[in-house]
């Protein structure tokens, strides 16, 4: 019993105690497919870093949504993106039909060994019965799916009952092959490109701050039931500036979004030291300017996930959604939650679905001052004793 070499590609496994552990010499390429919002797609992109690293010969595709192109695009693990385009579903039946033709042929021609499907999303199955890999793994999701869904698939493989990190849930996927994940290898990776660095650095240059260090803090969420409440942002705000902190205030292009914005800066003074960019920046943009900042405050969200990507230390409130599946990855972070409230994580979009969360608004502005200062010390030492 124990890990076994397989010298044709260097890689470890374990057959010996998984009797249908895959012959990583028949891998050549690589279907991922994570059909999710921005976030979820980021995280996982330790599932193509892994993959690479454990068989450096393979090519890795992946299938995601249009709207997230952004979150892997000039990923070096990753070698072809396919991409589904969700308006399409709005367009005529035809037009439709002619979309998922292209993308099967794509798909088809490339011949993949490997489908790894990280959702429970149809399509992966559907795809697994189309493109007749080799090998197929996904989660097993019992009473949801049925014989249909065990049947598109080689391998399936369950979630512990204890709450565990999205990135090690995906990559459980890799496990139930037999492969070993090595532990250096399960950072996220997120590339900006020489293009949205410009454009940040002019930007920068622009504001005062190209060589002063600032914050970014992006308060609000696609789903604005995770968003802390506006008066406390502000008075945040106020606090940090008074501090003697420069600010850079981001959101997304979504008009709701930007309201919360407006509503929250308004009863602010305006300072030299306080930066709008709400809805300013593409998501390679936001990427560079958070690589850049001393610090990221926010919520659950995709820019919190980035920050974790671009290596930033986090502050983050958490409210409805459950901190040990969505927390900062592998980064000094302070995560907040109203340890009053039993009931969250709760994963509804508010209390009763009502798009307001009172755990939220019981997360108080002093605590969250708090852990920025305290993060910020802390940075500031380990920074200290490593130079």
């Amino acid at each position: 019993m124990g890990s076994c070499v397989d010298k044709r590609v260097g890689l470890r496994y374990c057959d010996a105690m998984l009797p249908d552990a895959i012959d990583p010499a028949a891998v050549r390429r690589v279907l991922v497919i994570k059909l999710r919002h921005h976030g979820d797609v980021l995280l996982a992109a330790p599932v193509f870093r892994v993959l690479r690293a454990l068989i450096p010969a393979v090519d890795v595709d992946a299938l995601i949504y249009e709207d997230s192109l952004d979150m892997l695009r000039l990923n070096p693990d990753i070698a072809m993106i396919h991409t589904i385009d969700r308006r399409t579903r709005h367009e005529p039946l035809l037009r439709k039909v002619a979309a998922e033709r292209r993308l099967l042929r794509a798909l088809k021609g490339r011949h993949y060994d490997l489908i790894v499907h990280l959702t429970e999303h149809p399509r992966g199955a559907v795809l697994a019965r189309l493109l007749k890999p080799r090998y197929a793994v996904a989660r097993r999701y019992p009473g949801r799916r049925g014989r249909w869904w065990r049947k598109s698939f080689t391998h399936l493989y369950d979630v512990p009952a204890r709450q565990r990190h999205t990135v090690e849930t995906h990559l459980d996927a890799l496990r139930r092959l037999g492969l070993m994940i090595p532990p250096g290898e399960k950072a996220l990776r997120l590339v900006a490109g020489p293009e949205a660095w410009s454009t940040i650095d002019r930007r920068l240059a622009q504001a005062g701050l190209a060589t002063r260090p600032f914050l970014v803090i992006h308060p609000t969420s696609r789903w604005l039931f995770k968003a802390w409440p506006t008066a406390s942002t502000t008075a945040l705000i106020d606090r940090l500036l008074a501090a003697g902190h420069a600010l850079i205030v981001t959101s997304g292009p979504d008009e709701a979004e930007r309201e919360v914005i407006r509503e929250l800066l308004k009863p602010l003074a305006p300072s030299d030291t306080l930066v709008d960019w709400s809805g300013a920046l593409t998501l390679k943009e936001l990427a560079a300017l958070l690589e850049r900042a001393r610090l990221f405050i926010g919520v659950d969200s995709a820019p919190m996930h980035m920050a974790s990507a671009m290596g930033t230390p986090v502050v983050a409130v958490f409210g409805p959604s459950g901190d040990h599946e969505w927390a900062p990855w592998q980064v000094p972070a302070r995560v907040l939650t109203a340890s009053s409230y039993s009931c969250r994580p709760c994963g509804f979009a508010g209390c009763g679905d009502g798009q307001l969360s009172e755990c939220m608004g019981a997360v108080g502005v002093d605590e969250v001052f708090e852990a920025i200062t305290g993060l910020l010390e802390d940075t500031q030492t380990r920074a200290c004793a490593s130079s």
